[in-house]
């Protein structure tokens, strides 16, 4: 028996479809096989509050080993992952092809999506996992200002299970896709964008400033039209149902548009991650998937690809005098999507702007860290990142905007969060749109 594995991960599908997926004594029998050995190697506590909550059920049991805890706590541990799949990624060393075959992420999955099916999800869990049907009811009947406001009070917060310190997304009822201007080109390269759910209805700045520096770099922009939500938020719910559905519902329009030559891209980390590997993984026999999953890109990704091509635009706006201090978090959702430090590669090329890396989880995670339940958790993750926020500091930056939004809150300070590709925006002088 090997002790670590030095081999390439191999990362098997989701077997969703197996009737002993669902099976409680079988998968209760996996957990507490997988619960054994994490509790014998113990390298991934710093990673977030699943590992600290399975060692400490562990200590605290009368055998102190895995068979002294009751079964019913396995739900504890359970809660408490949100799948950012760092431990498969970056901490395991008996992920397949090691014979103990650990997939953690995926265990929780499965343990969630039993759950589900068992119990269903309350009120507030579920709308909490529809982003977009609650963007699109807010943003048709024009109740933005209303909701931004209400958002503030305690008794929303207290209908949907939020922290009452908890930062909430403000939406908007000029949309992305309403804010956008299609320009003719004739470029061979071609981006078709996903908006999705938050950048549609809650940052839609966000997907303008890359239309903007995209088209900049003679790329030709569209928008993915009619398009449901990735369903990450419902897999984090373990509705796997759902998750399906919105695949096939979306199948229709992303195939076409590969076909027509386009690339693919979100905003989102999360969203790029659904198709590029989350949903290949629980349709590895659907063919079609699987061509959207090789055509899906992440935005810097892509800029990277430009630069290696000669094509990316390197003519930057910046004073000499004008040094910017920025705070970089890669996004976990985009780490482990194996691409290499793409953003981190493109902002190097920036004059005058000094990189400072957190390469930390933000303990964010989409609604972990705006529930009641577990805010106090996500800002006890945030903390270390935090910590590296200077008084010189002018912009902390992540790929996932909501984790810099939710870092820049713990932080109670000055900082500014913006997205990276905002960044880049503003060091190529582009102005906005609707100040043109």
């Amino acid at each position: 028996m090997k002790e670590g594995n030095l081999e390439a991960p191999t990362r098997h599908p989701l077997n969703w479809q197996d009737p002993k997926f669902y099976d409680k004594t079988a998968l209760f029998d996996e957990m507490e096989r997988v619960f054994n050995h994490c509790h014998g190697c113990r390298r991934c506590v710093s990673l977030c509050q699943s590992f600290p909550t399975l060692f400490d059920l562990i200590d605290e049991s009368t055998s102190m080993e895995i068979d002294g805890v009751d079964r019913n706590d396995y739900k504890k541990v359970v809660d408490e992952c949100f799948l950012c799949d760092l431990c498969y990624i970056t901490k395991c060393p008996y992920i397949p092809p090691h014979e103990w075959n650990i997939d953690f992420p995926h265990l929780m999955l499965r343990a969630k999506a039993w759950h589900f099916k068992k119990n269903g999800a309350t009120l507030s869990n579920k709308l909490l996992a529809s982003p977009q049907t609650l963007g699109r009811a807010i943003s048709s009947l024009k109740l933005s200002p209303v909701v931004n406001k209400i958002n503030n009070y305690s008794l929303s917060k207290k209908l949907l299970k939020l922290h009452p310190n908890a930062s909430i997304p403000k939406y908007f009822n000029k949309t992305a896709s309403k804010g956008f201007i299609k320009k003719a080109s004739k470029s061979p390269y071609k981006v078709a964008i996903f908006t999705t759910c938050y950048g549609e209805y809650n940052a839609p700045e966000i997907v303008q400033d890359l239309i903007e520096v995209l088209q900049h770099n003679k790329v030709a922009v569209q928008l993915l039209p009619k398009t449901q939500c990735c369903g990450m938020p419902k897999l984090e719910l373990g509705d796997i149902q759902s998750v399906i559905s919105y695949a096939q519902k979306n199948k229709p329009a992303l195939l076409a548009t590969v076909q027509q030559g386009y690339k693919l891209m979100a905003p989102i980390p999360s969203c790029v991650l659904m198709f590029k590997n989350e949903l290949p993984m629980m349709l590895p026999d659907d063919a079609e998937i699987q061509r959207i999953a090789k055509a899906f890109v992440d935005p810097f990704e892509y800029l990277d690809f430009l630069h290696n091509e000669g094509i990316l635009n390197t003519k930057f706006k910046t004073k000499a005098t004008e040094a910017t201090e920025v705070l970089y978090h890669p996004a976990c959702h985009q780490r482990v999507q194996n691409i290499g430090a793409k953003t981190k590669k493109i902002l190097s090329l920036l004059p005058n702007t000094n990189l400072t890396l957190a390469q930390r989880c933000s303990g964010h995670d989409g609604t972990y860290g705006v529930k009641q339940r577990s805010y106090e958790f996500a800002v006890k993750i945030g903390k270390p990142i935090v910590k590296k926020i200077t008084a010189k500091t002018d912009y902390i930056i992540s790929d996932c905007v909501m984790a810099g939004r939710h870092l820049a809150h713990i932080s109670k300070g000055d900082v500014i969060p913006i997205h990276p590709i905002s960044l880049l925006k503003q060091k190529y002088g582009i102005k906005d749109a609707d100040k043109k």
